[in-house]
């Protein structure tokens, strides 16, 4: 079942005092969110995935095109955005940042009662607080009563997704959630996220720019330059068999843990001065056609649950 659909979503920020110039974050995607499915939006820094979550959260407004939630546009919670934000919240890469340091833990799970359920007495509070600090792996005992301060930031982290459980969501925003946490940390905060999934059927979009942590963990991959969706589909496929030069490019980069790095060895890509007006990626793409310069490409399907932004795949 589709819980969420994104339809010819835009988003333009304007680059200078009278909006005439404008920066396309968002050029023009589409995609579906079915249930208990974790999904990552892969990308380099500017690539508009982060974008795509704060549009999805209705922290920015649309430019144009549509966000449907169980089939209602987004737009038509402004007056009763608490029902949206019970089923849909977010995640963010520092987790210091949602704490206000003057207060102790406790009130980020005192807030989301005070919000969403005020008439939860406090000894149910109590119970439900622990239930969920549990479910995390976590020693409620040893958590509530202390400040931000005196807890690492995995903890802190594992105490935002446990607060989200308070609200049984339906879409839960990770964005870059693990990419301050160390390595041993993040495989944790990943399981953890997987186990929520398959134990609640909520699902996660999982904005990441590290390919190898998309890949361990999402069932769906999408892959995103400059605003654009290149490429789409199964994880499985479009990791094993990746049809985007972008793609390619980004699989090509991973280093390899049994090599050492060599300077003479290292993927060269001729580029030309950008004067496209069609696909995005022409200017660092090396098969190129010129078609591509003046053409944006569709993304059409080449195997079930498998498309592709690019000339190449066209009959």
């Amino acid at each position: 079942m589709t819980l969420l659909s994104v339809k010819n979503l835009v988003k333009e920020f304007p680059l200078d005092f009278f909006g005439r110039e404008k920066l396309r974050a968002v050029d023009n995607i589409s995609f579906d969110i079915d249930e208990s499915k974790i999904v990552s939006l892969i990308g380099e820094s500017g690539s508009g995935k982060t974008t795509v979550g704060k549009l999805i959260l209705k922290l920015l407004k649309p430019t144009s095109g549509q966000i449907l939630f169980h089939g209602e546009d987004i737009g038509k919670f402004s007056k009763n955005r608490k029902e949206y934000y019970k089923k849909v919240q977010g995640i963010f890469q520092d987790p210091y940042s949602s704490f206000n340091p003057i207060y102790k833990i406790d009130r980020v799970f005192e807030v989301v009662f005070d919000e969403f359920f005020p008439h939860v007495k406090n000894a149910q509070r109590k119970e439900k607080i622990e239930k969920v600090l549990t479910s995390v792996g976590m020693n409620p005992s040893q958590i509530l009563g202390k400040y931000p301060h005196q807890l690492s930031g995995g903890q802190l982290q594992r105490i935002l997704i446990a607060r989200t459980l308070l609200l049984e969501l339906n879409i839960l925003i990770a964005d870059e959630i693990i990419s301050m946490l160390d390595a041993s940390t993040r495989i944790d905060i990943l399981n953890l996220l997987a186990k929520i999934k398959d134990k609640t059927g909520m699902s996660v979009i999982f904005i990441t720019h590290d390919l190898s942590l998309g890949y361990y963990i999402s069932d769906e991959s999408f892959i995103m330059y400059r605003g654009n969706i290149v490429e789409m589909g199964d994880t499985q496929k479009v990791f094993h068999n990746p049809c985007h030069p972008y793609t390619k490019m980004l699989l090509e980069s991973i280093p390899e843990i049994d090599r050492k790095w060599d300077f003479r060895e290292h993927i060269k890509i001729e580029t030309i001065e950008d004067e496209s007006t069609g696909c995005k990626y022409f200017s660092r793409c090396n098969v190129r056609e010129h078609r591509c310069q003046k053409q944006i490409p569709e993304l059409i399907e080449i195997e079930e649950n498998h498309k592709v932004m690019c000339f190449k795949f066209y009959g």
